[in-house]
């Protein structure tokens, strides 16, 4: 006798809910991904395997760009320290500490906090994996100085800005794409001024574009971990004047 497939009186069978569509925007930023991935792995295997790109790395490190518009470089050794980890990381936090303390929320820090870590770990792991060595210090033209010691690979100036300074426009609440926009121009500027400067090949420059955007790409991924750590300081914060108030009013 074959059971029945009704259900049993007083029991209701359970919806099959749909599967919630993606977003436009989640969409769009797997596509960024996507992309940004692709172009970051055609500039790793075009120096590992001394393409082309490697040529275009020494002609434009050849042209000396610093010896040949020298009335510029007193200008950009300033502007280069918009890129650096330390001097430009500070003063982000100094702005998004103020911003946390305004707010009473640690969330901006800690944002921060998780993008310049899952930068330290991604560009830092490949310059050590490639020991790639500077035009400064480079022996043999045409060659890519890989394995070498070395630590330009891809350019952290150049990621440091994408990340540091697109991490202000992500948090931005007012004139978030004029943020952005200041951000890619900040973030283009310090890429081609190590190359003028003679601190970095162009293929190091452009995968550290690559490198930094993937950063940005991921931040909204890290949002559930990000809302529990403020969550925690919160309570962390608070915890102690709760108690202290429960104390008193008994």
């Amino acid at each position: 006798m074959r059971a029945s497939t009704r259900p049993s009186p007083g029991l209701r069978a359970e919806p099959v809910l749909p599967a919630a569509p993606r977003r436009p925007a989640d969409r769009l930023r797997l596509l960024l991904v996507g992309v940004t991935a692709l172009v970051y792995a055609v500039v790793i295997v075009g120096v590992l395997a001394d393409t082309a790109l490697v040529r275009l790395d020494w002609s434009l490190e050849l042209l000396k760009p610093y010896k040949r518009w020298p009335e510029v470089r007193p200008l950009l050794d300033v502007w280069i320290v918009a890129g650096q980890r330390g001097p430009s990381a500070v003063a982000a936090c100094l702005w998004l500490g103020w911003r946390s303390y305004r707010t009473r929320t640690v969330r901006p820090l800690v944002v921060m906090g998780a993008a310049l870590l899952l930068l330290n770990i991604t560009v830092g792991g490949v310059k050590i994996l490639t020991g790639r060595l500077g035009p400064h210090y480079a022996h043999y033209i045409d060659a890519p100085e890989l394995f070498a010691g070395g630590t330009i690979f891809p350019s952290g100036h150049t990621a440091n800005a994408v990340v540091t300074w697109g991490v202000l426009a992500y948090l931005a609440v007012r004139w978030r794409r004029t943020g952005a926009a200041l951000a890619a121009l900040t973030a283009a500027s310090i890429g081609l001024t190590t190359v003028y400067l003679g601190t970095h090949w162009i293929s190091d420059v452009v995968a550290g574009w690559a490198a930094g955007l993937l950063v940005l790409l991921a931040l909204p991924w890290t949002e559930p971990l990000v809302d529990a750590v403020d969550r925690w300081v919160t309570a962390l914060y608070h915890g102690p004047a709760r108690s202290r108030g429960g104390v008193s009013a008994s």
